[in-house]
């Protein structure tokens, strides 16, 4: 049995620093022990704390990336409001 180290948010956080600019799909399927609803849910949370970057591609088409110090938005209060369903509101 192969075991994982590291926390979900952990996991992802390097995922994504592997593949920049994924799509949130691919990047659930890159994690093939992480159930996709986790992965969302660490993404919503990753994104909030301004560590990642969600961004619309299309309808229902979103990338991640790593937030950079220069992120415009990035604040260090936690939004209320969801900024998945928010940048699928904008598309």
């Amino acid at each position: 049995m192969l075991l994982q180290q590291g926390t979900v948010a952990d996991r992802i956080l390097e995922a994504v620093r592997c593949a920049p600019g994924c799509e949130l799909d691919d990047l659930a399927g890159r994690l093939p022990d992480i159930t996709w609803h986790q992965v969302f849910l660490a993404i919503d949370r990753l994104s909030r704390t301004g560590q990642v970057r969600v961004t619309a591609k299309g309808l229902g088409v979103y990338t991640v990336r790593l937030a950079t110090k220069d992120s415009p938005g990035r604040s260090k209060q936690p939004s209320r409001r969801s900024p998945l369903r928010r940048e699928k509101r904008a598309a």
